[in-house]
Parts: C-alpha cells; structure tokens; sequence
C-alpha cells in the first residue's frame, strides 16, 4: 500500500496538490512567509514566547506570580496582538495545525472504522480526549 505507485500512495499525492493549490492554504502560507521575512515580529514573538514559558515555568514550580511579572507580560502579550503580522502568523498557524488535525482525525477513523467515516462517527470521535495525541491539544 505505501509503495510509490501504489493507488493509497497516488491518492495521497493527489490530497497534497490540491492542498497546496487552495487558494486559502495558499494564502496561509503567505502569511507564515510574511512573519519569517519580519526580523522585528519574529523576535517580539520569541520575546513573548520565552516571558510565557517562563511565568508557566514559575508556577508550574509552585513560585507565586508577582503582579509586575503578571502586567509586564499582558502588555508584551497584547503588543504582539497589536502587530498585524505576528497577529496573522499566529492566526495562520492555528488554522494550518486545524487543517492538519481535521485530515489526521478523517483518515485516523477511516483506518479504525474500515470505512468512510461518517459526520456522525466524527462528532463521536473525541471520547472526551484532550490528554495529547489524539488532535485536540
């Protein structure tokens, strides 16, 4: 099945082309290629990113968050949403990785069910997951 003239592999294939060909994901891609060209967005968004991991970090260790750390953090978080840019790369990611999830989700229960999977199977699917691995994290 997965040899490269195989009919799963050539229909996969065919799933690829016409992702990449639709203007939306095209245009979410324009918008991923926007920020990594911006030096400035992408080193305010690593910015915001670190203070983040950080202030988790903190009370993941059971260390009380100053509210200087807590307002210092909301401003940098809200100047990040301010940048149109980061904005759209954020935007943009989360719609990718949703893409990404949604194919996973139909093919994943496609191989389980033996069959194509119906809205109903799909609505069904979740199981009140939410632990990783299973698309909703």
């Amino acid at each position: 099945m997965i040899t490269d003239d195989s009919n799963v592999m050539q229909k996969t294939r065919d799933l690829c082309e016409a992702i990449t060909q639709d203007i939306e994901f095209v245009a979410l891609q324009g918008q991923v290629e926007r920020f990594l060209a911006d030096e400035s967005s992408k080193l305010q968004y690593q910015s915001v990113h670190e203070k983040g991991e950080e202030l988790h970090q903190k009370q993941q260790a059971g260390v009380e968050l100053s509210d200087t750390e807590i307002k210092n953090f909301e401003e940098a978080r809200d100047g990040l949403l301010e940048n149109e840019v980061a904005r759209d790369f954020m935007d943009a990611q989360q719609n990718l990785q949703t893409l990404q999830q949604t194919i996973s989700k139909h093919i994943g229960m496609t191989m389980e069910l033996g069959r194509l999977p119906q809205p109903e199977d799909m609505e069904d699917s979740s199981g009140g997951c939410c632990g990783g691995g299973c698309g909703c994290d």
